[in-house]
């Protein structure tokens, strides 16, 4: 595929609205662009698979097949994206200067042209083994797409096309939610006698988590990462002014570096919240590959030697290394992730595929 050719085909996924319905009420949701993937692929000679792991939340998988063999790598983006308000023309795709402006191209509709152009030229490569093109769902939010496709679809490595700015990601953060409530009791204002305050209850748990950030942040522990961190993310209590509060509820996110557990993690909040209600109501656990890896050594050579890199944001490689895949994150530059201006620097894809499928002649050889 030509480099006009790979620019077009990102711009066809940008003009598709794939906001994820689970961030933005209404929003388009995955159904349109995997309908797009999935005849793209096809067309291109490769096996394709589509399942509705939610409703009108489909997965997208491209088998490029082999001969019989050799290993099975899997090439791996998301389709959803975040909401666009505030952006101006937003599914309208705009090329100007090397870069291709609009919703997605960066998060990552860039990179999902990348390996679907990738998942093309493995039909045409004449290997032992299987190239998986996986378009998933609900990155953004769950992960369902991914999870589904890690329990589906066996593979020896696989490479998570995130935007990377082409450096060779090897380590990424996880993340706990959790939520710690105070009780108090609730009574007229003017009987301080029978009423107790559980937001002034909340006081001494925002004062240990200030310290708890201190302290991390204090103590790096990984070598790519640094160290994990922790925030106050919403805090609610109280019906009225002339009430003493009854309940206040705080929810944070603690930020987690490999060797750091939702266990771990529980502990010091607890600590912290001496005699509080704690719960943990979401977990995603950060993400570690060895160097020695065959993926990751093929991506270095193919790549020209990359910097080798953590980075702080979560993504679905987390859940391809948890079923046992060696993965590593790979992908283009750009800017705007999740902002108001979006783009993707085209030169990078064009890279980007060319690795990609150096490393599946390599590894599926």
């Amino acid at each position: 595929m030509s480099s006009s050719s790979l620019t077009e085909l990102a711009a066809e996924l940008v003009r598709i609205d794939s906001v994820n319905p689970d961030l933005v009420p209404g929003g388009a949701g995955e159904n349109e662009l995997a309908q797009f993937v999935a005849e793209w692929l096809t067309a291109a000679g490769l096996e394709v698979e589509v399942e509705e792991v939610a409703p009108g939340r489909p997965n997208v998988v491209g088998r490029a097949r082999g001969s019989g063999g050799g290993s099975t790598l899997l090439l791996n983006a998301h389709m959803d994206t975040v909401g666009y308000e505030g952006m101006e023309a937003p599914l309208e795709p705009r090329v100007e200067d090397g870069r291709l402006y609009g919703r997605g191209a960066y998060d990552m509709k860039g990179s999902l042209a990348a390996i679907m152009a990738a998942g093309a030229a493995a039909v045409e490569a004449g290997l032992r083994g299987d190239v998986l093109v996986a378009a998933v769902a609900d990155e953004e939010v769950y992960s369902i797409g991914a999870e589904a496709a890690a329990r589906r679809y066996p593979a020896d490595a696989a490479i998570v096309a995130e935007p990377t700015e082409l450096r060779l990601v090897v380590a990424h953060k996880g993340f706990v939610w959790l939520e710690v409530e105070t009780r108090g009791r609730a009574a007229h204002g003017a009987r301080p006698d029978l009423g107790q305050d559980a937001i002034v209850g909340m006081g001494q748990v925002l004062t240990g988590l200030g310290a708890l950030a201190r302290a991390l942040l204090d103590n790096p522990s990984h070598p790519l990462l640094g160290s994990g961190s922790v925030h106050a993310s919403l805090i609610s209590g109280g019906v009225e002014l002339s009430t003493y509060p009854e309940r206040c509820v705080l929810a944070l996110e603690r930020r987690t570096v490999p060797g750091e557990t939702a266990e771990i993690v529980e502990r010091q909040i607890r600590e912290i919240a001496d005699g509080a209600e704690i719960r943990t109501t979401f977990v995603r656990e950060p993400f570690e590959v060895a160097e020695n890896e065959p993926v990751v050594q093929s991506v270095l050579r193919h790549a020209g030697g990359p910097e080798i890199a953590g980075v702080p944001f979560w993504a679905d490689s987390a859940v391809f290394a948890a079923a046992g895949i060696p993965t590593v994150v790979f992908g283009p530059g750009g800017a705007g992730a999740h902002a108001e201006v979006e783009w993707v620097d085209l030169a990078d894809l064009e890279r980007c595929k060319d690795v990609y499928v150096a490393v599946a002649r390599e590894l599926c050889a």
